[in-house]
């Protein structure tokens, strides 16, 4: 194989081909030896021979050449899809001889849920065994309206059995009122609070199982019935809120000091580990330009002229020694 062409896929262009190529477009021919290499160039339909002479190649145009090759991705992407849909049928008939749990890991307190309908299938079986309370962690600010519906039938039904829910939110929560409204229709012992910053989404239920996710997609989850794991979860999940300040049903404002917010405090706890914007976003459940404004407010209220002169104002300040 020639030196700069490497094995790829049949329907991938190379480098070493789009190399040929342009050379073949500025000089308007290129010599087959030359391609001999790249023959990828001749099964897209990028060159063609010259009639006149059989030991040339002649490119053709890039604008016709590009929908043609736009084709035939798009013929190989509905490949795929009638590929997927074929697999989901056939391993549908297969699901129902395969337990969801392995033997060893549901010995173990520890089972892996992969795709939302088996989690979901998870969550709704816990709530409806649980006679006490459930505890929930939503980190990420505000939850979309219709995941809100989504879960109202099923915690509804918990409550009115006089179940006990509560839910840890982020201080974002705050200024949602698809939240709220959720809240205010559901019938019974529920109490909401809110936190800078959370860990990853959890649910404990009667202290006997506890769900948390694998990664930020949440289609993979691990359900905990170990007694130590899920006793280890319970006391944590007591830390925060005892540290969370409560929004529903009684809210209480969130504390300023000296002129500088919760919000601001945190930010700057931030500000100092040398975070940037975005994961300062991120660790709040705000979006960036959230974060942004206020940070400028953080630094007009210190008299910060930089970015580097702010983080010295922060320590010298004092703001962040009552979260000490």
């Amino acid at each position: 194989m020639a030196a700069g062409h490497h094995a790829h896929e049949s329907d991938e262009l190379c480098q070493a081909g789009m190399e040929a190529y342009t050379r073949a477009l500025r000089a308007g021919r290129i010599h087959t030896r030359e391609v001999d290499p790249t023959p990828c160039l001749v099964r897209f339909g990028l060159l063609r021979p010259d009639c006149d002479d059989t030991q040339w190649l002649r490119p053709v145009s890039p604008a016709v050449a590009l929908p043609r090759l736009l084709v035939g991705v798009e013929d190989g992407i509905a490949h795929q899809r009638r590929r997927k849909a074929q697999l989901a049928v056939e391993f549908d008939q297969l699901m129902s001889l395969a337990p969801s749990r392995s033997r060893a890991s549901s010995a173990s307190g520890i089972s892996v849920l992969q795709g939302m309908p088996l989690i979901e299938e998870a969550i709704d079986r816990a709530t409806a065994a649980t006679i006490e309370e459930i505890r929930i962690i939503q980190p990420g600010g505000q939850r979309l309206p219709r995941h809100l519906a989504d879960s109202r039938p099923v915690e509804q039904g918990f409550l009115r059995r006089g179940g006990r829910m509560r839910t840890l939110y982020q201080h974002t929560t705050r200024h949602s009122l698809a939240t709220l409204a959720h809240y205010e229709h559901l019938q019974g012992n529920v109490e909401v609070r809110t936190l800078d910053e959370l860990p990853q989404r959890l649910f404990i239920f009667d202290q006997r199982s506890a769900m948390i996710p694998t990664r930020e997609a949440r289609d993979i989850a691990i359900e905990l019935s170990h007694p130590a794991l899920v006793a280890h979860l319970t006391a944590g999940y007591e830390l925060l809120w005892r540290k969370a300040t409560p929004m529903y049903p009684v809210p209480v404002p969130l504390p300023a000091q000296d002129g500088v917010t919760v919000r601001q405090r945190a930010i700057a706890g931030l500000l100092i580990e040398g975070h940037t914007d975005s994961e300062i976003a991120t660790r709040l459940g705000m979006n960036v330009r959230t974060a942004r404004v206020h940070i400028a407010k953080l630094a007009s209220s210190l008299g910060s002229q930089s970015r580097a002169q702010l983080g010295y104002l922060i320590s010298q300040s004092g703001i962040l020694e009552s979260d000490a």
